[in-house]
């Protein structure tokens, strides 16, 4: 059987931000004995969440997640936008989520919460796919969709971070944005 391609996006909108904003922080209080690693916004991230994050990268697989940002920050410059910044810590989200898509591919974790999650302090938009083996091919597909070019063209995102997890020759690819 065929496998199918699939991509996903998703933005947060200024009421959902404004609940969570209501109900507090996103993310456990953390003290340091359960927390390994401060990313560049200076918050801790669980253990476990680090371990799925901090899986050494394949060189290829980084260079095509660099090449996609390159080919991103193409499109945006076409549409009179400045380039995004590579983000280490949506870097870091980034790879959590296409870990997760393996498992289930949406914007909710396996887990059941909401995407955001992650890190919840600088996830603020997310495009997913799966089975394009190319960033080409990925920034493509993204464009050719409605939410996923609305991602990509957000003036207002400043930085990005993407990751790619392969599993039997097939890339999970997730993408998050930050302001």
């Amino acid at each position: 059987m065929k496998k199918m391609r699939k991509v996903v996006a998703i933005t947060v909108v200024a009421s959902m931000l404004a609940m969570c904003a209501a109900c507090g922080s996103k993310t456990p209080a953390l003290d340091e004995s359960s927390a390994t690693r401060a990313y560049e916004t200076g918050m801790w991230i669980p253990d476990e969440q680090v371990a799925l994050a901090a899986t050494p990268g394949d060189p290829a697989l980084l260079a095509a997640a660099s090449t996609a940002l390159d080919l991103v920050n193409q499109e945006r410059a076409a549409a009179g936008l400045s380039a995004l910044s590579w983000s280490n810590g949506l870097a870091a989200t980034a790879s959590v989520r296409a870990k997760e898509i393996v498992t289930l591919f949406s914007h909710t974790r396996p887990d059941g919460s909401d995407w955001w999650t992650v890190d919840g302090n600088i996830m603020f938009g997310e495009n997913l796919a799966e089975y394009y083996n190319t960033p080409e091919s990925v920034v493509e597909a993204w464009m050719n969709s409605p939410t996923h070019r609305a991602n990509i063209l957000e003036g207002e995102y400043l930085t990005c971070g993407i990751s790619i997890y392969e599993v039997n020759g097939d890339w999970y690819w997730a993408q998050e944005f930050g302001y």
